[in-house]
């Protein structure tokens, strides 16, 4: 048992320090909108073809988890204008922050914290398993933490505070393994219910705040490569179920 601890909490450091890799794929802000771009693909990827698959797996009532995927999409609607509202009510040195920015910060916080769980679970049925997932999830992580990166470039924060704000976010994942050491059982059926909520929530940021982002570029050009960067996220997604 302390081996599989041990293994499980490498992991998600490892894990936590590719949230990091978004600074070295981002060089400038000319090229935000490409990562934006990715960023839609990965989450729209991530939501229909990894959680909302998982969530029917994993669910005894699948009314229950369609119902969940719209409370998590509503959830997020009323995070946001909450946000909205604080934001209106900050002070003056705030006000170039959009409150989108702290919604994928909550957002991934979720589901890095589902990460824990899963990769702990792993590790729990045997060492070959848990480094199977392990690696299934850093490969995951990979075209969505870019996009994460630009998304709270694009918010207002600056360089250092999206990547700190991104590496607090990715180390949900131990609080999530240390709920499942701790309560094991009731930690996995958790994921059955929280699986639907964040997919309903990357949804939500994907449709509703990141693709109007996108509209705002009119050049033909600019269109096209906005395309192809959705795709390849979204292609991305795809061709991570060959790996689970």
């Amino acid at each position: 048992m302390i081996t599989a601890y041990l293994y499980t909490f490498v992991s998600i450091l490892v894990v936590s320090v590719i949230s990091l890799i978004g600074v070295f794929f981002l060089p400038s802000r000319k090229y935000i909108f490409l990562f934006i771009s990715l960023a839609v693909g990965a989450l729209l990827g991530d939501a229909f073809i990894h959680l909302i698959p998982e969530a029917f797996e994993k669910s005894s009532n699948t009314t229950v988890t369609g119902a969940l995927i719209i409370l998590g999409i509503l959830l997020f609607f009323i995070l946001e204008k909450f946000l909205h509202w604080h934001h209106h009510g900050e002070d003056a040195d705030d006000d170039h922050i959009h409150p989108i920015g702290k919604l994928i910060f909550f957002s991934d916080s979720v589901h890095n914290f589902l990460d824990g769980i899963i990769i702990a679970a792993s590790f729990i049925v045997s060492i070959p398993v848990g480094i199977a997932t392990t690696i299934a999830v850093i490969l995951h992580e990979i075209p969505q933490e870019i996009g994460d990166f630009a998304i709270l470039l694009h918010s207002g924060y600056t360089r250092r505070r999206a990547l700190v704000l991104n590496f607090l976010s990715a180390l949900t994942a131990f609080v999530g393994a240390l709920a499942f050491f701790a309560f094991g059982t009731l930690a996995e059926s958790l994921v059955a219910y929280s699986l639907p909520l964040a997919a309903g929530g990357f949804i939500y940021i994907a449709l509703t705040d990141l693709i109007p982002e996108l509209h705002k570029t009119k050049q033909a050009k600019h269109s096209f490569y906005q395309l192809a960067a959705v795709l390849l996220g979204v292609f991305a997604m795809i061709a991570l179920t060959f790996l689970d």
